[in-house]
């Protein structure tokens, strides 16, 4: 589901290639994870909020749940920041170690 924003001075449509696009850069943006390349990856977003599912890679030796909170918290500001929008909730799997 793409994101269009109207205002006065126009329309402005950010796809759902976009939109994965940046979750894959917040994401990596830290180099402590990795998203799962042709693997899960969902932005959904409704009234109520947007919601992220993604499947991370992380090297071995990183502390899992500080590595999956950092990235939570990533995908959120850049969403928010760059889209405008609400984000309820970034669900991480951690399906492989590096």
């Amino acid at each position: 589901m793409s994101i269009t924003v109207v205002s006065d001075d126009g329309t402005v449509t950010v796809t759902d290639a976009v939109l994965n696009q940046i979750v894959v850069q917040a994401t990596e943006a830290a180099g402590d994870a990795r998203v799962r390349r042709r693997r899960h990856l969902v932005v959904e977003i409704a009234d109520t909020g947007t919601h992220v599912q993604l499947e991370l890679t992380v090297p071995y030796g990183g502390v899992l749940p500080d590595v999956a909170r950092g990235v939570q918290e990533r995908v959120a500001a850049a969403l928010g920041t760059m889209c405008g929008v609400h984000v309820t909730a970034v669900d991480v799997a951690i399906e492989e170690l590096q």
